[in-house]
């Protein structure tokens, strides 16, 4: 049985690499909400079910309230959040004015409703590749001394509400690397960063990794507060 699907994302962001249409062209300009229609029909194939918005499901003309409480249900109804992290997804001005920072941290609280008590969900931020089909304004891969293979995740870029739900863990494993800061080794964060590619290969292996991390999410340091 598949899994109930929230998707958080910056609709409009065109900073990503271009996508080829049904018959090969390329769509100018590109949006992140292209990904998000060809991840909702992989996870569809997938037999999960999609509880995020449908390209042409408007919210914009309704008031903020409306629109948080069609939000709501949609979040509280699901028990996984992909957010899609693209170059542009962070705007200027106050984060509790922007919609997915509220997203995450509504996916992230622990709900009561009529008789059922919703624990935090599993979170995976799927970072989309830029225009010139890089990943590194986010993640970057390192090879310093020997078998120091480690990567490095710039969440600087981030909204803080998803930075500080990486590297989270209360019980941290790590080694000592000669030339970088320490490294760290196993399920670290709770919400875990995988890039397009792979996860569109293997989607599965990647929501059952977010799911099982859930399953020990008091083992993290979960903050669940817009800044």
């Amino acid at each position: 049985m598949g899994n109930k699907i929230f998707i958080s994302y910056k609709y409009k962001d065109s900073d990503v690499y271009p996508l080829k249409g049904i018959l090969d062209e390329i769509l100018e300009p590109t949006i992140v909400r292209d990904y998000v229609d060809i991840l909702q029909q992989k996870l569809e194939l997938e037999n999960h079910i999609n509880k995020g918005e449908k390209d042409g499901e408007d919210l914009s003309d309704f008031k903020d309230e409306t629109i948080a409480s069609h939000l709501r249900d949609k979040i509280y109804d699901s028990s996984v959040t992909i957010v899609m992290i693209s170059p542009n997804m962070k705007e200027s001005g106050k984060e509790d004015d922007q919609w997915i920072p509220w997203e995450i941290s509504y996916s992230l609280k622990e709900i009561n409703r009529n008789d059922r008590r919703k624990t935090p969900n599993a979170i995976i931020a799927v970072v989309l590749p830029d225009k010139n089909n890089s990943y590194n304004y986010y993640i970057q891969s390192n090879n310093c001394y020997h078998d120091c293979t480690c990567r490095t995740l710039y969440t600087g870029r981030l909204f803080s509400i998803l930075a500080k739900n990486m590297f989270n863990t209360r019980y941290p494993n790590y080694k000592k690397c000669p030339y970088k800061s320490p490294i760290f080794l196993g399920d670290e964060s709770y919400i875990q960063s995988v890039k397009w590619h792979d996860f569109m290969n293997n989607p599965n292996y990647y929501i059952m990794k977010a799911l099982d991390i859930k399953t020990n999410w008091d083992k993290y340091d979960i903050v669940k507060q817009v800044s």
